[in-house]
């Protein structure tokens, strides 16, 4: 996530971030990767999504726009929700 879009103050070090070198990160909270990881890993695309039409008032689209690089991800999202609430409200 870009330190742009973020809502609330980060208290990370960006600028420390940015110039750190691979051998200064600390990996030691996380395992390594075995043989026996790798003969049993699978790899998983995912499934394409479909290209769709549909129309949507113009103010609409241009705020989801606006929001920056991502907006039809975060369309689909919105209407994941929605279509996962209507879903349960029908058990």
């Amino acid at each position: 996530m870009s330190v742009k879009t973020m809502k609330k103050k980060s208290h990370t070090n960006w600028r420390r971030i940015k110039t750190m070198k691979d051998q200064e990160i600390d990996f030691s909270d996380i395992p390594p990767l075995d043989p026996h990881f790798f003969k049993n890993a699978k790899l998983r695309l995912p499934k394409p999504k479909p290209t769709v039409t549909m129309r949507l008032d113009p103010d609409v689209l241009e705020w989801f726009k606006r929001q920056g690089k991502g907006y039809q991800t975060r369309i689909n999202a919105i209407l994941r929700m929605y279509m996962e609430v209507q879903q349960a409200r029908s058990h």
